[in-house]
């Protein structure tokens, strides 16, 4: 049993190895002056941070790739999520089409897509081939298979079709049992969902270049242009990167964890308890009325 757990930890500590050598070396060739011909560098700057930093084309990239995810993930998150809870709840009939067509982007290449997507809205009623609304739309199809089977996933863990019903028929409305009942549940699946979908709009290229490219630099089109320049500063360029993505992942594991501080179950045993006292007071109500 010992052994077999020793060796366990072996093969996952030269899996996380091999996982971060790439990672470590970007990072060395970041900091370093000379490197040439010995295994580590011979000398270390920060002078290519210094760089990246004190460019104003990074901060305006940064600033349009942050609106063009913010933009696509809320509005992802706002119409997804009511639309498959109530595709969920109350016509689970139709399940297997939204699921079909939550998947379609995975069949669709991005730059066939680019393509048809350039062609159909260069003319006629909605002109947008070229402008960062036509990149917010294609990035809400590329992320749709993320947020469709996080959010599904999460309502299927809570079980919410019976949560629902057990809270109508304690006296509560649809949009009350979604709001106290359902949303606070699942709010860990739409916090990975929609990490998963940053971390993949962040690394995006095909779509950026090929539907808006110099016209609305991203931080992809920056990192590109800077490729052909210096090694150095695109390594710079992809650490910091990096880092942001591991910013954001440890901020959505903190609030993930402080979510299972509070079980899924006292949380719902609390609200449709509520919802229990308020059904319990209402009869007593119209009892007294008689």
């Amino acid at each position: 049993m010992k052994s077999s757990l020793t060796f366990h930890k072996v093969i996952v500590g030269l899996l996380v190895i091999y996982l971060l050598i790439p990672l470590v070396g970007t990072f060395l060739f970041s900091i370093a002056g000379k490197w040439d011909h010995t295994i580590l560098p011979e000398s270390y700057t920060m002078d290519w941070y210094i760089e990246l930093f004190q460019d104003e084309r990074f901060y305006d990239a940064f600033r349009r790739t942050l609106f063009l995810i913010v933009m696509s993930v809320g509005l992802s998150v706002v119409i997804m999520l009511p639309t498959i809870f109530i595709i969920t709840v109350y016509f689970s009939k139709w399940e297997g089409l939204l699921q079909a067509a939550a998947m379609l982007p995975y069949g669709i290449p991005p730059i066939v897509g680019a393509v048809g997507l350039i062609k159909v809205y260069s003319d006629g009623p909605i002109q947008i081939a070229g402008t960062p609304w036509i990149l917010i739309g294609a990035y809400f199809i590329t992320i749709l298979p993320f947020m469709y089977q996080g959010i599904r996933s999460s309502l299927r863990t809570i079980n919410a079709v019976q949560l629902v019903d057990a809270a109508e028929l304690l006296g509560a409305t649809k949009f009350q049992s979604f709001r106290t009942v359902v949303f606070p549940n699942i709010i860990s699946g739409i916090l990975v969902s929609t990490l998963l979908s940053v971390a993949l709009l962040f690394s995006e290229f095909a779509f950026a270049n090929l539907l808006v490219g110099g016209r609305f630099e991203t931080i992809q089109i920056y990192l590109a242009d800077k490729l052909n320049s210096s090694g150095h500063l695109t390594s710079a360029i992809v650490i910091t990167y990096y880092s942001m993505i591991l910013l954001l992942t440890g901020i959505v594991l903190k609030l993930t964890f402080r979510n299972e501080k509070n079980p899924v179950g006292s949380n719902k045993k609390r609200i449709l308890s509520f919802f229990k006292k308020q059904h319990c007071n209402k009869n007593t109500a119209i009892e007294g009325e008689k």
